[in-house]
């Protein structure tokens, strides 16, 4: 987990699209969020989050195959703080496996 959160920033998400999407609404928590083709917008009391993904080639690593998910974050009108609280959760919902 992460000290800090930028306004701006892309990740790439060990999961296919249809896994990120079972996933997210839980992520998010009891905040608003509207989804759209490839993309989300979450509300953050005075602010907002958009998210924006794109499936990948993925990452094969000897007879391993792991699905790619570039995911980007923009946060507009939310403060360090509020990112820092929504993002510990949102990282700790969508860790999976070993750490």
């Amino acid at each position: 987990m992460q000290d800090f959160y930028a306004e701006r920033f892309e990740r790439e998400m060990g999961c296919t699209e249809a896994e990120w999407l079972m996933w997210l609404p839980r992520a998010i928590g009891d905040h608003h969020w509207k989804q759209q083709a490839d993309a989300a917008g979450v509300r953050i009391g005075d602010g907002a989050l958009g998210l924006k993904w794109q499936a990948s080639p993925p990452r094969v690593i000897g007879l391993i195959s792991i699905p790619v998910l570039k995911v980007s974050f923009r946060f507009a009108g939310v403060d360090e703080q509020a990112r820092h609280a929504f993002m510990k959760r949102f990282d700790l919902y969508m860790q999976r496996g070993g750490g």
